[in-house]
């Protein structure tokens, strides 16, 4: 039931937005920079060239300034195979307004956690909530070895599941080393 009605919300959400006359107005560019540069921990030259970036993945498919799922696979793994947990789990984070494509502003934060310079816990962060995938608040270990397995098929690797089962325990172990020395 609850399901029946979170599917109901998004419909609804979606034909509202069908609706909103500003969803039909082009996608503002890059207006300014600087603004980008002081909200992440890009430079401002980054800032620009992350731009070029994006005008070139957002033009793939379709050249409408925005990046869609398709597109953002594509520029992943020059492939834009309808089905891939880990590029749709990156995506998922990176629309942080839930519509489905990415304007620029949104492509730039996002990939902020990624540069170097970026604060450790961020990264931790998105990484938790990358394997976070029912959004519980805590990783299962199914979840690990979803990802796990997801990510060898997606870059080709075949691994036995006795090799698989031992990537997760090693994983889980450090989970709990690590919570032990957070706690």
């Amino acid at each position: 039931m609850l399901q029946c009605l979170e599917g109901f919300n998004h419909l609804l959400g979606c034909l509202v937005q069908c609706f909103d006359t500003k969803a039909f107005k082009k996608p503002r560019g890059l207006e300014d920079p600087e603004i980008i540069a002081r909200d992440t921990v890009f430079s401002v030259s980054e800032v620009e060239a992350l731009y070029e970036l994006f005008k070139k993945i957002s033009s793939a498919v379709i050249d409408d300034g925005l990046i869609n799922k398709e597109e953002f696979q594509l520029a992943l793994f020059k492939t834009n195979k309808k089905e891939s947990l880990f590029a749709d789990r990156v995506f998922d984070l990176f629309d942080t307004k839930h519509n489905g494509i990415l304007g620029f502003e949104e492509f730039a934060r996002a990939l902020s956690v990624f540069h170097p310079n970026a604060p450790i816990d961020d990264k931790i962060d998105f990484s938790f909530q990358l394997y976070d995938l029912k959004q519980q608040g805590f990783i299962e270990r199914q979840e690990v070895k979803q990802m796990v397995v997801a990510t060898l098929a997606e870059s080709g690797m075949n691994l036995s599941d006795d090799v698989i089962e031992s990537i997760i325990d090693k994983m889980m172990q450090l989970k709990v080393s690590l919570t032990r020395f957070f706690l």
